[in-house]
């Protein structure tokens, strides 16, 4: 069974530009890559959890901030399947946070080999404009921006 995520786009807008809150993961490994390594805030799910809990629990952890939200305003972005057969499940929400006062969860590595560490699982975010967010995300979780520019522009609602 593959193993399940999920996570928020969330967006907002500045005048008549949309930007898209996007992630950097942290730890070692990430440190000094950024293009197409972005991500929405999410996280792995097992069956028993509502899926859209998920995502709004997820998106606490790795950035400090509670949606408060009502569920009936998250956009159903649909589900994809990630190279490693992850499947994620993402909605979008209109909103704002300060991506400078993030405060993300931690989890511990080995780094380097023999030593264990606690790193931030988010050491980042921002917001970015649509073209800049589609060279930001993994490529995986690059139509998720697709989705909610068509919904947005009323040319196919996502159905879940």
């Amino acid at each position: 069974m593959p193993l399940l995520s999920a996570g928020i786009l969330l967006y907002r807008w500045r005048g008549d530009r949309l930007e898209l809150f996007l992630a950097h993961p942290g730890g070692p490994f990430w440190a000094k890559k950024d293009d197409g390594v972005w991500s929405l805030p999410k996280g792995l799910y097992d069956e028993t959890e509502h899926p859209l809990a998920a995502a709004r629990r997820e998106f606490h952890e790795e950035t400090g901030t509670r949606l408060d939200t009502p569920d009936e305003a998250f956009i159903p972005l649909g589900e994809l399947k990630q190279k490693s057969n992850k499947i994620v499940h993402a909605w979008a929400v209109e909103g704002d946070v300060d991506a400078e006062r993030i405060e993300s969860n931690t989890y511990a590595v080995q780094w380097p080999k023999g030593t264990w560490r606690r790193y931030p699982e988010v050491d980042r975010a921002g917001w970015f404009g649509v073209d800049e967010a589609r060279i930001k995300i993994l490529p995986g979780q690059a139509a998720f921006i697709d989705r909610l520019l068509a919904v947005l522009d009323g040319s196919n609602p996502v159905d879940d």
